[in-house]
C-alpha cells in the first residue's frame, strides 16, 4: 500500500483478503443486503419519479404550481436535519433493524421528480393526445411513449439513485443494529479499529463497492450519449 511508485495490479494476498472480509464482515451476506437495498430502491425512486414527474408536467390540477414549489422547497433542507424525525416515524412503525427502514425514506427523490418534470415538459402534448385518442391509457402511453422518449434521463436519474443508495453510510448505521443486516458502507466501517486497522481489507471492500456502479455506467452508457447528442444534429 505504501510502496513508490504504486502497485495498480492485485498482489498474492488477494484471496487471502477475500477470505478475511468473509470471515470479518460476511462480505457475501452484506454485498446482497446492499444489492437489494440499492436495487429495490432505485426502481421504486424511478416509477415514482416517473409518476409524478408527468403528473406535474401534463395534467392540470388544483394547487399544481403550490405542491411543486412545496416539493422544491424540500431539496434545502439538510438530510441531517431529517435524521431523528425519520428514526421517530421508522421507531413507531417498529421497523428499524429492517430492509423496510432504509429502503422507504429514499422512495421519494424531489430531485428525481423535478428532473422527470423538467425532461417531461419539453414534450409536444399533441404526441401524447394522439395516442389517447387512438384509444390508449394514461397508462400505456406512459409506458409506450413517455418512458422511451425520455430513456436517457431516466438511465442517469437511476444512475444517481443507485450511487446514493449503494454509498449510503449514515442512515443505515443509526437504523440497522444487526451485523447481518449491515450494508456494505457500514461494515466497511467496522473493520477501522481504535488501534488497530486492516488497510488491506478496508481498501480491497471499497475497491468491490466501485465494481457494480461501474458495472451499471458501462451498461447505461449509451443512454448517456444518445442522451448528450439529441440535440447536437438537426432533421
Amino acid at each position: 500500500m505504501f510502496s513508490w511508485p504504486p502497485k495498480l495490479l492485485p498482489g498474492g494476498h488477494l484471496m487471502e483478503n477475500l477470505r478475511g472480509l468473509e470471515d470479518s464482515i460476511g462480505l457475501t451476506r452484506v454485498l446482497l443486503n446492499t444489492l437489494l437495498v440499492a436495487g429495490i430502491q432505485t426502481i421504486g425512486a424511478v416509477a415514482i419519479s416517473v409518476l409524478a414527474g408527468y403528473a406535474f408536467a401534463k395534467f392540470e390540477f388544483r394547487g399544481r404550481n403550490l405542491f411543486f414549489i412545496l416539493l422544491l422547497s424540500t431539496l434545502v433542507i439538510p438530510d441531517t436535519v431529517m435524521l431523528i424525525p425519520i428514526f421517530q416515524m421508522m421507531m413507531e412503525l417498529g421497523l428499524i433493524d429492517s430492509y423496510q427502514s432504509i429502503i422507504l425514506p429514499g422512495l421519494v427523490t424531489p430531485f428525481g421528480i423535478f428532473l422527470m418534470r423538467q425532461a417531461l415538459r419539453s414534450m409536444p402534448d399533441e404526441l401524447l393526445d394522439a395516442a389517447r385518442i387512438d384509444g390508449a391509457g394514461e397508462l400505456r402511453v406512459l409506458w409506450r411513449i413517455v418512458i422511451p422518449v425520455n430513456r436517457p434521463v431516466i438511465a442517469a436519474l437511476a444512475l444517481f439513485v443507485f450511487l446514493g443508495s449503494w454509498n449510503q453510510f449514515v442512515w443505515p448505521l443509526i437504523a440497522l443494529r444487526s451485523p447481518e443486516m449491515y450494508t456494505l458502507p457500514v461494515a466497511t466501517a467496522t473493520l477501522q479499529g481504535l488501534s488497530t486497522t486492516n488497510y488491506a481489507q478496508v481498501l480491497l471492500a471499497a475497491g468491490i463497492a466501485a465494481i457494480p456502479v461501474m458495472a451499471l455506467f458501462l451498461v447505461l452508457q449509451r443512454q448517456f450519449i444518445s442522451g448528450l447528442l439529441a440535440g447536437a444534429t438537426k432533421k
